[in-house]
């Protein structure tokens, strides 16, 4: 297998916030999170209305089981086709299956099956498009431009939030969820020619994989890719050690907090604002930037620096200084994160990084979720406080495993 990753044939060196062809990616992808935010919000107005809250409930989890159980073959699949096919196909089929539920909703009342459908539906499609999403940028930019694109895509995935939520209570509110679902597919539709315009390099003929080989042999080869490879397996760990230590106090201990110290839902919304906001500062900084020099070091101390104010976040006495150090764990994680995928899609060979990256997602979105029970449970019997801490230490062993394996430490990216 070449690791000398791509065909000659070379896309333009210009930075990434000048390029075209990265512009019209970044365009694609920004009307693909606005809808898909939307998408969210009309799912969860529509099972609140439609059913029980336990109903909604089960109907905006199921999307997450077939998302963890194909995630690695969803890899398989995006280095088999090439990954702008499978975006492309990934963002046809939700905008069909969207807008075939609003138009369902416009003219009858059929309860919650066509929602809960939908929502196994998406997650599927997410199992394949999410591991060709992140394979996507290698092939449409230059390797030094890799951190600017990261940074480019946490502000993409910020604007989504920031526009999508209010756009989709905006449409369930004046034509209810038929119309969210509505707009949720014609802006998923929006990104489908902008992709098909976006320009990519081809890997070498031996660098694909083989028609002739399994898909199990192939799901093999990526798995003993990341296994072997000196940069890639501490990477993996690091990264999984931060997920499961950040996904519960970001999504649950946040709310225990506010309700605990009688700050109310504006407080735990200005609270996860200042996540956003932080985050959102982290991705400007690397897209103005492009590229951080000592980049193993800057993973480990961030790792560090926001587990120590994860575990202080637990014992702020006020909303304002909880905010603030919201803020501050924002930007931290902001910087670790798209260091890390910046790193891990400069140090997979491209014809793994659809796999590498479906097991990243596998972590990120598959497992660690599964803390946040945990995480409420174990606070309810303990306190808040031990819970908070014990996060901070999980996602601190992230930053020990970055700093003691000498290759991620002195990890760098391409200039």
């Amino acid at each position: 297998m070449s690791t000398t990753a791509l065909h000659p044939t070379s896309l333009s060196n210009t930075p990434a916030h000048r390029d075209p062809n990265v512009l019209r990616w970044l365009a694609a992808y920004t009307s693909s999170m606005v809808g898909d935010t939307v998408y969210y919000v009309a799912l969860s107005w529509a099972a609140v209305q439609t059913g029980s809250p336990s109903q909604a409930g089960m109907v905006m989890a199921a999307s997450a089981v077939p998302r963890a159980l194909l995630m690695l073959g969803g890899g398989v699949i995006a280095d088999r086709f090439g990954p702008r096919k499978v975006v492309i196909g990934s963002d046809a089929v939700r905008c069909a299956a969207v807008l075939a539920v609003a138009a369902l909703l416009f003219v009858t009342s059929p309860g919650l099956w066509p929602l809960a459908v939908l929502a196994v539906v998406f997650g599927t499609v997410d199992a394949v498009f999410m591991p060709a999403v992140g394979a996507l940028p290698p092939r449409i930019t230059s390797r030094g431009q890799l951190t600017r694109v990261q940074g480019m895509r946490g502000l993409a995935i910020r604007f989504g939030y920031v526009v999508g939520a209010p756009l989709g209570g905006l449409g369930a509110a004046m034509g209810g969820a038929a119309a969210a679902f509505g707009l949720a597919g014609l802006l998923i539709a929006v990104s489908i020619p902008l992709l098909i315009s976006v320009r990519i390099r081809e890997l070498p003929p031996d660098d694909q994989i083989g028609a002739r080989r399994t898909a199990w042999r192939d799901l093999r080869d990526g798995l003993g890719h990341i296994r072997r490879h000196r940069v890639l397996a501490p990477l993996m760990l690091a990264v999984a050690l931060g997920d499961l230590g950040f996904v519960g106090p970001l999504n649950v201990g946040v709310t225990l907090l506010a309700d605990e110290r009688g700050w109310g839902a504006s407080g735990m919304g200005w609270v996860v604002a200042g996540f956003g906001i932080g985050a959102g500062a982290a991705s400007l900084l690397l897209t103005v930037r492009g590229r951080l020099p000592y980049a193993g070091h800057i993973v480990a101390y961030t790792a560090f620096a926001g587990s120590v104010a994860i575990g202080v976040l637990a014992f702020v006495p006020n909303v304002v200084e909880a905010v603030g150090m919201a803020l501050l764990i924002g930007l931290l994680a902001g910087l670790s994160g798209s260091l890390c995928s910046a790193l891990l899609q400069t140090q997979a060979d491209p014809a793994y990084l659809g796999r590498v990256t479906a097991v990243n997602g596998l972590v990120s979105l598959g497992i660690a979720p599964l803390t946040m029970p945990l995480f409420a449970a174990v606070s309810g019997a303990l306190g808040i406080g031990p819970v908070f801490v014990a996060s901070a230490a999980v996602c601190g062993l992230g930053g020990v495993v970055a700093l003691s394996v000498p290759a991620l430490r002195r990890a760098e990216l391409p200039r």
